[in-house]
């Protein structure tokens, strides 16, 4: 297979990671990231040091690259949309769009008939009483757009909590209230489709958060089949309906009944579904680099029970009493400095139920 360019805006970890897979399969890579020497430049062909819409950065990748992609989902629709007048962009500028605001994604969803928690859009302070009273005081409030790691959030947990100023402490922009779902455990489904149309679902993750920020994710996930194929299911569904071309990755709560409701999505590969290059044959990473260079998806189940554990700030210092463990894979992303919340690596532990 010869050589061709794959361009890739942003240049963080997933970024890096992404570099690597399409490395493998004789791909070269350009990152597009303001940062120098970010983590993904490390490892990339090239990188072009500039702002996500500078139009003449964007023309360079435009002109440079066979297929655009990119890492995370906050990067300006109106810059996925003018490389796509001259170029693939995998997944679609439209999932952006649909992912970069936390109203429209709830709406998609249920548009899908995936179920959603209960929400309201928040314009001003009023609005947000009034939501609260519907939901008797409690919810989530969160800035519809930008928000990540449980930045941009405020909960309300009883009807004894004053919202007043709640509205012009989150910034006095677009917010939405969430209600509250009585959940069990938390899930994530990593799935990818191809140009050609066909899907490919990796096995649902058990995920853990600790202070807003994913911590583990356990396989399997303990949940019963039924409740799995409905992941896969509305995988399935969201993925049709955009016409999407690459890997997402869907969070959903687990209710008592086994039932899902979405949190929320995310169009690109998902630090839950890190486990996948220890666990699988064909990580998450690669499985992407496939989807949009219009290559055969690969197998995308384990062969092995897995624990992938976040490195978060000071995390990075317990890497030594990782790797003299068996069974683990330690992944570092080439991060310099340490800082509270940061995420500087994950380790994969392949657990005695291998098969």
């Amino acid at each position: 297979m010869s050589a061709r360019t794959i361009g890739i805006i942003g240049g963080g970890q997933l970024g890096r990671m992404l570099a690597m897979a399409a490395s493998r399969l004789n791909f070269r890579t350009i990152i597009l990231e303001p940062q120098a020497d970010c983590p993904a430049a490390q490892l990339a062909n090239r990188q072009i040091t500039a702002a996500y819409a500078d139009p003449v950065a964007l023309a360079e990748l435009a002109a440079d690259c066979d297929i655009v992609t990119y890492e995370f989902e906050n990067v300006p629709v109106e810059a996925a949309e003018m490389l796509a007048r001259n170029v693939p962009v995998y997944p679609p500028p439209k999932a952006l769009e649909v992912a970069q605001d936390r109203l429209t994604e709830k709406r998609f969803l249920n548009g899908c008939g995936i179920p959603t928690a209960r929400f309201h859009a928040i314009d001003n302070q009023a609005q947000l009483e009034a939501a609260l009273a519907d939901f008797g005081g409690c919810g989530v409030l969160k800035t519809r757009r930008l928000g990540y790691d449980g930045k941009g959030q405020r909960v309300f947990r009883s009807a004894d909590e004053s919202p007043a100023g709640a509205f012009e402490a989150l910034g006095g922009v677009p917010l939405i209230l969430e209600s509250f779902v009585p959940f069990e455990r938390e899930i994530s489904i990593i799935a990818a489709r191809g140009t050609d149309g066909a899907v490919a679902c990796y096995d649902p993750a058990e995920n853990v958060h600790r202070d807003g920020i994913l911590d583990t994710s356990t396989l399997p996930a303990r949940i019963t089949d039924a409740t799995a194929e409905a992941a896969r299911d509305a995988a399935k569904k969201l993925l049709d309906a955009l016409n999407y071309v690459g890997v997402v990755g869907i969070e959903f709560f687990v209710l008592p009944d086994g039932s899902l409701v979405a949190n929320e999505i995310a169009p690109r590969v998902h630090n839950s579904g890190h486990w996948t290059e220890a666990a699988c044959v064909v990580s998450q990473f690669e499985q992407h680099i496939r989807a949009i260079a219009s290559l055969p998806l690969g197998d995308p189940r384990r062969h092995s029970d897995c624990v992938m554990t976040n490195l978060i700030g000071d995390d990075i210092l317990q890497v030594p009493n990782w790797l003299s463990r068996p069974d683990v894979l330690v992944h570092l992303y080439g991060k310099t400095e340490s800082r509270p919340g940061r995420k500087m690596g994950h380790v994969t532990e392949l657990t005695a139920g291998r098969r």
